[in-house]
């Protein structure tokens, strides 16, 4: 059997209402030649008996069955599994655009970019904005990157997984993983553990995903004053090494440290995020 060019994974624990939704937008897809591995982190809702009904009616999609040990293992297990030249990460309440996989794939295949990111629509009930911070189609060095990234140290844009490529063989050639004792910024830790490895980065100005903002998530849930600031602290010594090894980190130490002040901008509510300028659902 050839190898599929696109993994994508997608953790699942307790997403019943949203995560056919999820499923649909994968099997939608322009571009095929792609896997899915569904990782179920213990789900004691419906969302086992949807992943394997979407197992049974489409063979590109796969079943990771677990007892709930957190998001960061169910990634990790998925990388372990994975056969695909990039990964693509999805959370199972969110979706992607139908064009998602080709419009990241093509970029990555026509640049040689080792990591392709792009904008994302950000949706709040019925009300859709769309959020990204590199306005133009760019190619960049990881240095050039790096000082883009200084500009919105906490956007989600930069932060999450979701709305990004990877190059599976930078993964496994420096055995990137997900921290297991952490479940908030750990994908944050990964981008920047990644974004070390890479030679060159593409930014593609154009929504690839939908990303539902939920009061009752997993990051909602854990975002108390104390963890956010102990994460903060934990991340900031991320960022100031990657810096450092850029020789970048004098010319940006304010902006660095600006990072423990900023509030994480998704167009979140909060003193320091930016008013949404945000239009119906169609």
């Amino acid at each position: 059997m050839s190898s599929p060019l696109v993994t994508l994974i997608v953790p699942v624990y307790n997403v019943a209402s949203f995560l056919q939704n999820a499923l649909d937008s994968i099997s939608a897809q322009s571009f095929r030649n792609f896997e899915v591995i569904l990782i179920n982190d213990g789900s004691t809702d419906a969302s086992p008996d949807i992943c394997r009904a979407q197992v049974r009616a489409d063979s590109r999609f796969h079943l990771i069955d677990k007892v709930n040990t957190g998001v960061s293992d169910s990634r990790n297990r998925a990388l372990d599994q994975a056969r695909g030249k990039y990964i693509q990460f999805l959370d199972a309440d969110d979706w992607l655009t139908t064009d998602a996989v080709e419009t990241l794939l093509h970029t990555a295949e026509s640049t040689g970019a080792d990591l392709v990111l792009s904008h994302f629509y950000r949706v709040a009930g019925t009300r859709m904005a769309q959020r990204g911070h590199i306005k133009k189609q760019r190619i960049l060095t990881r240095r050039e990157f790096a000082e883009e990234m200084m500009k919105a140290p906490a956007n989600y844009y930069y932060g999450v997984l979701w709305n990004k490529l990877y190059r599976r063989s930078i993964i496994e050639a420096h055995r990137l993983r997900f921290p297991a004792d952490v479940s908030w910024c750990e994908d944050f830790l990964f981008n920047l553990n990644y974004i070390e490895q890479v030679r060159l980065v593409a930014a593609v100005p154009k929504p690839t995903y939908y990303y539902r903002k939920r009061e009752d998530s997993l990051v909602n849930a854990n975002a108390s004053l104390r963890r956010a600031v102990v994460m903060k602290r934990s991340t900031f010594d991320y960022y100031k090494e990657l810096y450092q090894k850029l020789d970048l980190y004098e010319e940006q130490k304010g902006r660095v440290y600006s990072y423990l002040l900023s509030a994480a901008v998704d167009g979140a509510v909060g003193p320091l995020a930016p008013k949404l300028e945000e239009k119906p659902l169609d």
